[in-house]
Formats: C-alpha cells, sequence, structure tokens
C-alpha cells in the first residue's frame, strides 16, 4: 500500500532516527546551562491548599491493582457523587506525586524520560469536597493546589465542553485533569530528540490516572481532541512555552 508523503512525515514522528541525527553535545544540558524548574514558579503571595498526604489517607478504598486493571476502561458517564479531598489527593500523588528529593533531581510515581517529567497539571474542580470551584494548579514539590480562576459550575462545564470541542460530558464530571506540557523541561537534556519521549510521557501519566481511578470506584476517559487555542486559553498557558497535551475527566462510577 502506498502513502503519500505528508502522511509518511508524520508517521516518521513515531520513530527514533532523530536521535541518531541529533548533536547531544549542543543541548543546554551539555553546554552547562541551569534545568529549567521542575514546577511552574507561583507568586510568592499565592495562597495554596494543602492535600492529604499517603500517611493520611484514612477513608480511601482501594480495589487493588489486579481489579483495576481488570476493570479500566473509558468511563463517560459520572455520578453526582463528589470526589472527596483524600480521593483527589491520591490521583494526584499517582500521576504526578514526588517519591523523593534529591538535590535537583525528583523522583516522581511515574516514568519520565531522563526523569524530566515535563507537565503541569491543571484540574477544572466543579465538585470535589472542601474546595471551590474553579481552575487550580497542582504543586507537585509541597502536594498543594493553588487557584487559578474562580468559575462558577455551570460556567466552568460550559467553558471545558466548547474547549474540547463540544464533548460537553466532560464538564459533568467532578473533576478534569488537564495536562500542559512544558517543552523545555524535555528539551534541555535531549534537544530536538525531546518531543516523541515527551508524547510517550503523557500516556505514563494518563494510565496511572486510569488505574488510580479504578481503584477507589472512579471512572476516566483520555482525551486528546480539543481546540487547541482555548484549552490553553481556558488555563491560562501561552500556547508555545507551555499548551496543552491531555485531558482526562475524572468522576465516581454511576
Amino acid at each position: 500500500m502506498s502513502v503519500d508523503h505528508e502522511l509518511q512525515k508524520r508517521r516518521d514522528f513515531l520513530k527514533d532516527t532523530i536521535r541518531l541525527e541529533t548533536d547531544f553535545s549542543k543541548t543546554d544540558q551539555s553546554l552547562g546551562k541551569e534545568p529549567p524548574p521542575v514546577q511552574k514558579e507561583i507568586p510568592p503571595q499565592s495562597k495554596t491548599i494543602p492535600l492529604l498526604k499517603p500517611t493520611e489517607w484514612t477513608k480511601r478504598k482501594d480495589a487493588g491493582v489486579h481489579t483495576a486493571i481488570a476493570n479500566r476502561e473509558s468511563r463517560r458517564r459520572f455520578s453526582d457523587s463528589a470526589l472527596s479531598m483524600e480521593e483527589l489527593s491520591f490521583l494526584l500523588w499517582a500521576t504526578q506525586g514526588v517519591r523523593k528529593i534529591r538535590g535537583k533531581n525528583v523522583w516522581r510515581n511515574v516514568p519520565s524520560a531522563g526523569n524530566r517529567h515535563p507537565f503541569d497539571t491543571y484540574l477544572c474542580i466543579r465538585n470535589v469536597s472542601g474546595i471551590a470551584c474553579g481552575i487550580y494548579l497542582y504543586l507537585p514539590l509541597s502536594h498543594q493546589l493553588v487557584c487559578q480562576q474562580s468559575l462558577a459550575p455551570q460556567e466552568l462545564a460550559e467553558k471545558i465542553g466548547i474547549a474540547a470541542l463540544g464533548q460537553y460530558f466532560i464538564g459533568t464530571a467532578p473533576v478534569a485533569f488537564i495536562w500542559a506540557a512544558v517543552p523545555y523541561r524535555t528539551e534541555w537534556r535531549y534537544g530536538a530528540a525531546s518531543h516523541k519521549v515527551i508524547a510517550l510521557d503523557a500516556g505514563h501519566v494518563c494510565q496511572n490516572l486510569y488505574i488510580a481511578c479504578e481503584a477507589i470506584d472512579a471512572g476516566t476517559c483520555a482525551i486528546a481532541a480539543y481546540h487547541q487555542n482555548l484549552m490553553d486559553e481556558l488555563i491560562g498557558v501561552d500556547g508555545k512555552e507551555a499548551f496543552v497535551i491531555y485531558l482526562a475527566p475524572v468522576g465516581k462510577r454511576t
């Protein structure tokens, strides 16, 4: 079967030939430049919301890994039940949580090429106990949230539905995870060979979310179709140095 030139060019993105074409001696890491921050910097006066740490989880039910994997499926219908603060804390820990810090190196609960972790996690929170409706940024180093914008539930649901190209079921979920890629975190080490592995890293994060959701009798659905500019605008990123790459609504199963 013949493949036209444009399709073949796009297929080449999936290959690793770029690695043989990249001069790694000229990456910013090799040139001795300081690595970029591992999480988005926020104004010092920002009010943060502490999340529950693993040692503080007491009410979370866990179905176990075997059951969670066996039950995993994409779910687009959610009950009216709120997620608890403990459940949200667990889901964030499972997807971008930090397990140890040593100097400038940070190890998390998901794998990432070169341990670069090129994502910021934003949350469109509509119905989580103890947290007002709005858009939040997750701070993995301190396991906290910081509010980016307060919105009424209906306004938030409508905006994310429009930005998701009419997939309005996303706005019915208690919370939607939105991952913004910050490419330079990976480019600092791998240069032009960064972009395929950034996409792979997004899959690692979302798969952890699927398994973690099933473990707590919740569900999610990975979304890769959206209006780029509208989704970037919704969470307040510039679309160049940071931009939305993936999202997933989360709620209790019906």
